[in-house]
Parts: C-alpha cells; sequence; structure tokens
C-alpha cells in the first residue's frame, strides 16, 4: 500500500470512529465533500496544504495523521 493509499485508510479509520459523515469532516477541514470522498477512494492525492487542513479538521497534528504510515 502506498503512502496515499495508507491516509486514506487512516482518514477513513478517524472520521469512522468520530462516527463523522464526510460533509462533518469537509465542514471541519473546509473542504468540499466529494473532495474527501475523492481522497478516501483513491482518486486524490494529497498535498501538504489538505493534509494540514485534514489534520485540523481532526483537531490533531499533522504527525499524528500520519501516526503508522509507511513511506
Amino acid at each position: 500500500m502506498n503512502v496515499y493509499e495508507q491516509l486514506a485508510t487512516r482518514i477513513r479509520t478517524l472520521r469512522n470512529e468520530r462516527d463523522w459523515l464526510q460533509e462533518e469532516l469537509a465542514d471541519r477541514a473546509d473542504l468540499h465533500r466529494t473532495y474527501i470522498s475523492h481522497i478516501e477512494n483513491g482518486k486524490r492525492e494529497l498535498s501538504v496544504e489538505t493534509l494540514c487542513k485534514i489534520a485540523n479538521g481532526f483537531d490533531i497534528s499533522p504527525s499524528e495523521l500520519m501516526k503508522n504510515v509507511k513511506y
């Protein structure tokens, strides 16, 4: 599994642990819901800026978001 696939899995897992819909994460991260969907489904790769926005949406650090991601 590449880095982007691992991040997609991590994002989906964190979102599901919080019982959030993609819309909730999108609102908190200031991103569009379809963008979150594309990331989670491997259709988009994350930029550093997007990674930071998603981490902020979860109220965690980018390094916490990257926890256990092997690259």
